[in-house]
């Protein structure tokens, strides 16, 4: 039973809004001329045709051939390699004509001498069959072959018949006249809109930076947590400039054969060259741009580096003059390999941090704008709510508010449905099916009372906003959901203290009230500890080890994401740093059971008020309080 706080992120992709241009048909989707169409059904009717004219014959065996030899009735005859065809004597009483037959031969190396003793004309005719292995040797076999390609090219798409050009690029090429997406679809990030209006400029005007000289950076990376806009600011310098936009996922550069990602990026650059000025953008960089090194494989270059390596010298060699801008993004540059972020390639890299409360508004703006809302929202309040949310959180609770309307019938969307979609963004969804016994419950309405009456009486607490005892999400038996009421990027001491005193409600709130304590504080304790932790160890607020930082934390440099910790002291100090945050966790302990004794006679009463109503907001919990204090 956590404290929930609203300063996170989700991982979620900037909504592809491009429209992109028709693939180009390959051969064997493409409609076969009329001349093919025509050759093939010609050969057709001619072998048929050839077949049905041949006079009709009676297929007799060989010895009724004999039979007709001896007896004199055979007039004249064929020989072929596979048989035998001649006319008869005798009268055919249905057609009055001789009759015709046919039969497959013996070898007999008499049968010359005997047709000239009963006086047979006869001939040896060599058989041709041009147009039957023609057609059924070539003409049927390739056209069932290709037909099947064909068909089985549709099915599977590009990927499927990719063997037959895989060097070619993946890029999905949008043309200047398609670009609708501008800096007025782009809000909350307007430094990086300031930094990105320079590449615009250049894009519009080239020769108002080259009269005097100078040229515009290769490159331009943009840096960010996920959802935060990055993919969108590539596409509105695209759609401010007016030029056509190269679209690729870094991803895309690699396959399992060697040298197919060094060849799509030189048929990636060509193609620039030929539509400059364009612009590339190549998304998620740090697929194919990670720091090299490791095990030597294939002499020194697996694929991924081959792939680096030809863009590399692909930035290094294009000329600035042509007008061709390549844009990347990626929210891990701390991966990146230093060759790519030198001077000359990616000259600039572009901050898209997360949005104030001025560009959250902005930003709720923009995603409710198509969206039916009732006279009552007030999206500054639902600015204010959603602190540490990115463009991609706020766009998922303006449609999850839309869905929520549209599930209850109303006619338009109310606050109310913006309040559910945000907890439900934070917290998860509520589990109806899942119902706590009347001991649990009993137990979780303490444990969150604890967290919201230390909130609402440590000095620095963040007022409450709402407090709920109802399962949501993975394991979230209740939660306390703290606003804060103005924008902060520092944190005392004092304020530290307070965040783990507010941690440590629950767990002493049980200890209290039951004798006992319960599995629901683990996530409460893991946070309170991390945060001890970081007190001593970075941010030198221990008084006996001073203003000194402990262990070398491999992090982003610009996202501040931990990616493990070298241990830089020795085994002596580490037992004094668990000492230390021992002793923060234990005189925060202390100072909150004590609170808890003092004001025993609110706990009550909060946890008597949510259980019985399981969801109480910051007015209700305000109420309370004020009423036992006066």
């Amino acid at each position: 039973m956590p404290v929930k706080k609203t300063n996170f992120q989700i991982n979620q992709k900037e909504p592809d809004i491009h429209v992109n241009e028709p693939p180009e048909r390959k051969f064997w989707q493409k409609q076969v001329p009329f001349n093919i169409w025509y050759f093939i059904v010609m050969m057709i009717f001619l072998y048929f045709f050839q077949t049905t004219m041949q006079v009709k014959r009676e297929q007799i065996p060989y010895s009724q051939f004999q039979n007709y030899l001896a007896a004199d009735q055979i007039a004249e005859c064929v020989i072929r390699e596979k048989s035998i065809v001649g006319t008869l004597k005798q009268i055919d009483n249905k057609t009055g004509k001789p009759g015709h037959f046919i039969t497959v031969p013996l070898y007999n190396a008499d049968l010359a001498k005997e047709l000239e003793k009963h006086g047979v004309k006869y001939s040896v005719a060599i058989e041709s069959h041009f147009l039957s292995n023609l057609l059924f040797a070539w003409i049927i076999p390739f056209a069932v072959i290709f037909l099947l390609w064909g068909y089985l090219g549709r099915k599977m798409g590009s990927a499927g018949m990719n063997f037959l050009n895989i060097g070619k690029n993946k890029a999905r090429i949008h043309a200047e006249t398609e670009q609708k997406v501008t800096f007025k679809d782009a809000a909350g990030v307007d430094e990086a809109k300031q930094e990105l209006g320079e590449v615009i400029e250049f894009l519009r005007n080239p020769e108002h930076f080259q009269r005097l000289g100078g040229h515009m950076p290769r490159g331009v990376l943009l840096v960010g947590s996920p959802g935060t806009g990055k993919t969108l600011l590539a596409r509105a310098v695209s759609g401010e400039a007016g030029v056509p936009f190269f679209n690729i996922s870094g991803s895309d550069f690699i396959e399992m054969f060697v040298g197919v990602g060094a060849a799509r990026v030189r048929d990636l650059f060509e193609q620039a060259r030929a539509k400059a000025p364009c612009i590339i953008f190549i998304d998620e960089l740090d697929a194919i741009g990670r720091q090299r090194g490791g095990p030597m494989v294939m002499g020194g270059h697996d694929e991924r580096e081959q792939t680096l390596n030809q863009l590399l010298v692909e930035m290094d060699g294009f000329d600035t003059s042509k007008g061709v801008v390549v844009l990347s993004a990626t929210n891990r540059p701390e991966i990146l390999d230093k060759a790519l972020l030198r001077p000359g390639r990616f000259d600039r890299q572009i901050v898209v941090d997360k949005p104030d409360l001025k560009g959250r508004l902005e930003i709720l703006k923009i995603h409710t704008v198509e969206l039916k809302l009732a006279r009552n929202v007030d999206l500054e309040i639902i600015a204010r709510r959603t602190p540490g949310f990115v463009g991609a959180d706020l766009a998922n609770v303006a449609n999850e508010a839309a869905i929520l309307a549209a599930r209850t019938n109303r006619e338009a969307i109310a606050t109310e449905d913006f309040e559910t979609a945000i907890d439900r963004v934070i917290a998860g969804p509520e589990k109806k099916s899942s119902t706590l016994s009347p001991e649990e419950k009993h137990r979780v309405a303490y444990h969150e009372s604890g967290h919201t009456l230390i909130a609402e009486l440590v000095p620095t607490g963040e007022p409450v906003h709402k407090v709920s005892i109802i399962p949501r999400g993975i394991g979230a038996l209740g939660y306390t959901l703290q606003v804060p009421e103005k924008e902060k990027f520092l944190a005392t001491k004092n304020e530290l203290l307070d965040q783990v005193a507010i941690l440590l409600g629950g767990r002493v709130a049980e200890e209290i009230v039951f004798g006992d304590v319960s599995t629901g504080a683990q996530n409460d304790l893991e946070r309170s500890s991390e945060l001890a932790r970081n007190m001593v160890c970075s941010y030198g607020m221990s008084e006996k080890l001073g203003a000194l930082t402990f262990g070398k934390k491999h992090a982003s440099l610009f996202l501040g994401t931990d990616y493990g910790e070298e241990k830089n002291y020795s085994e002596d100090t580490a037992r004094k740093i668990d000492a230390e945050v021992k002793t923060v966790i234990e005189t925060s302990y202390k100072r909150v059971r004590s609170i808890l004794n003092e004001n025993r006679h609110i706990l009550d009463d909060l946890a008597a008020r949510l259980e019985e109503k399981e969801v109480l907001s910051g007015e209700e919990v305000e109420e309370i309080i004020k009423k036992h204090k006066n």
